[in-house]
Order: structure tokens, then C-alpha cells, then sequence
């Protein structure tokens, strides 16, 4: 039976396996996202710091200055494969009640690129292990990263972790969170890559990208905060959570309530993709709450997310 977890546990163990890229002078169209490897100085005087994402301001000042380059962490590779002879590529028909369409692939390349990295989609349908494994070794010389989730339930994910553990050495384990599944982590190939399986269900997978796989992005980019901004915000209506399970509740944001600070309201249907796509933030309930009630104080996420 696979070892239950705690959220922190589980994610200092995946950072042990995500380590900065090595930097490299980059052109400076090139380094326009990645991370600045070192400080960078004009008549004695620091003008821009390392860890400092390189947006068009500062390619605007290194061009100003007379730079061509950049000295830069660059953006990690991320192979994203979804494996399952279930899942059916969006624009085709389903052909039966079993069939449903490939959702993961799409969502989490699009994240882990929101989340500084380059994101490879790979959507893949293998009869056995050993086909996993032979498009797992295929993709190793472009990956820094290799995310994996198979079918909504989970029935790819022994195929998945067997090819994994020829590659390499893979540990399983369940995080103590409520929206979750059994989960596999490890380096594999010959440059002890890192990689990650996640549950098949669209939402749980995406939820374990935000808490697990972007702060190892984020590492692997160099950049000196890795974790979402956090703030305080008011509880607009009850919510209930799992006993000894860590809960991340979708929530609306609303940071002009009035109310002395931002306010966060419930949204209805947690398990749902819509109310993935509407949250703004994640409302954090710790192991030791089960519930909260209108008008209390929690924790927010903030997915810097806006309808404008």
C-alpha cells in the first residue's frame, strides 16, 4: 500500500530533484522570460539583481547599456505526456460511454509555460509498459521535467510507474490532501532526469501541477520566490473540508469588499473544470479544520487571474 504524506513532505521531496539549470549567455530575445543568472552592474552600481525574471523593461535597460546578452538561467523543458487508449483528442467524436477527451495534455502544457518552463505536449495511447517506456526514453534528450498522467481512473498509472522503475528509481506515494490520488516521483535516464505522475482527473491533475510541479519549475528557473503570492481574505460563505487532509478550496476574489481587505466566495462545484477555470485563487484549509464559516479570516493562493 502506498505511504500517505504530507503536502510539505512530499513537495520538499520533489525540489531534492529540482535543481537551478546551469546558466549560459542568451541573446537578448532569447532571455526575454528566463531568469537572470548574475548581477548585472553600470558604473559600479547594481541595475539589476540575479533571480529577476526578464521581462521587456530589463531587455529594454541591457540593450540601453549595450548588451547583446544576457547571462541567464534558461526556460526548463517540460514534456508533458497523457497516456490512456481511452482519451480521444478534442475535435473527434467519442465512440462509446468509456471514451472521454483528452484534457491533461492540453491544460498542463499551457501551465507549466504560464509558469516560466517550455512545455512539450505529448498525447500518447500505449498497450503495455513497454511502449510507455520506449516514448518516455524518446522524449529524456529534450526534457529537464517529465510530467505524466494517465486515464480519469487511474488505471494507466501501474503501465506508467512499471516503465518508469526499468528507467530508473521511482518511489509511489499519496499526498494527505483532499483532492488527490496515488502519485510516482524519481530520476530516470542516463542524466537522472526528474519525473512526475500525476492522477488522471483533469482537475485533481491540475491542482497537484499548482502545488507540486510549478514550485519545481520555478526552482529550476533560478527565481528567488517559487511559491504563489499569499494573502489574507474574508470568508464569504461556510466551507467544510476532510478531516486530517490539507484542502485548496477554489475561490472568487474580490479585493475591493469593502470589508477592510479582499473577500473570497466558495465556488459551487469544486470537482468541476468550470470552477477550476473561474477561481482566482485557492483558499488553503489546513489538516487540523474541518470546516470555516461566512466572515472568517483564511489564507489565499492568489492564481493571478483576471476576467480583463
Amino acid at each position: 500500500m502506498d505511504q500517505e504524506v504530507s503536502v510539505e513532505e512530499f513537495l520538499e521531496k520533489l525540489l531534492e530533484i529540482a535543481h537551478p539549470l546551469a546558466p549560459f549567455d542568451l541573446p537578448l530575445l532569447d532571455a526575454h522570460g528566463a531568469s537572470l543568472a548574475e548581477d548585472i552592474f553600470s558604473e559600479g552600481l547594481v541595475v539589476m539583481q540575479a533571480g529577476t525574471r526578464i521581462r521587456s523593461t530589463q531587455i529594454g535597460l541591457a540593450a540601453s547599456l549595450g548588451l547583446n546578452r544576457l547571462p541567464s538561467r534558461p526556460h526548463p523543458r517540460v514534456v508533458i505526456i497523457s497516456a490512456g487508449d481511452d482519451l480521444v483528442e478534442p475535435g473527434q467524436l467519442l465512440a462509446d460511454g468509456e471514451e472521454e477527451y483528452e484534457t491533461n495534455s492540453w491544460m498542463l502544457t499551457t501551465a507549466v509555460r504560464e509558469a516560466g518552463a517550455t512545455g512539450f505536449r505529448v498525447h500518447t495511447i500505449p498497450e503495455n509498459h513497454e511502449q510507455v517506456k520506449g516514448i518516455v526514453e524518446d522524449q529524456l534528450v529534450r526534457a529537464d521535467l517529465i510530467i505524466i498522467s494517465g486515464e480519469s481512473k487511474d488505471d494507466s498509472f501501474e503501465m506508467i510507474t512499471a516503465a518508469l522503475s526499468e528507467l530508473g528509481e521511482v518511489t509511489t506515494l499519496i499526498p494527505a490532501m483532499s483532492d488527490t490520488g496515488r502519485f510516482a516521483y524519481g530520476l530516470i535516464g542516463p542524466d537522472k532526469t526528474p519525473v512526475v505522475t500525476l492522477p488522471g482527473d483533469p482537475v485533481v491533475a491540475y491542482m497537484a501541477l499548482e502545488i507540486f510541479i510549478r514550485p519545481m519549475i520555478r526552482t529550476m528557473l533560478g527565481a528567488p520566490n517559487i511559491f504563489r503570492t499569499r494573502i489574507k481574505a474574508i470568508l464569504d460563505n461556510p466551507v467544510q473540508s476532510p478531516e486530517g487532509k490539507r484542502s485548496f478550496i477554489r475561490v472568487a476574489l474580490d479585493h475591493k469588499s469593502g470589508k477592510g481587505g479582499s473577500s473570497a466566495t466558495v465556488l459551487a462545484h469544486q470537482e468541476s473544470l468550470t470552477c477550476l477555470a473561474n477561481a482566482q485563487g485557492l483558499a488553503l484549509m489546513p489538516e487540523d479544520r474541518t470546516s470555516y464559516k461566512a466572515g472568517d479570516v483564511v489564507d489565499v493562493l492568489v492564481l493571478e487571474r483576471s476576467n480583463n
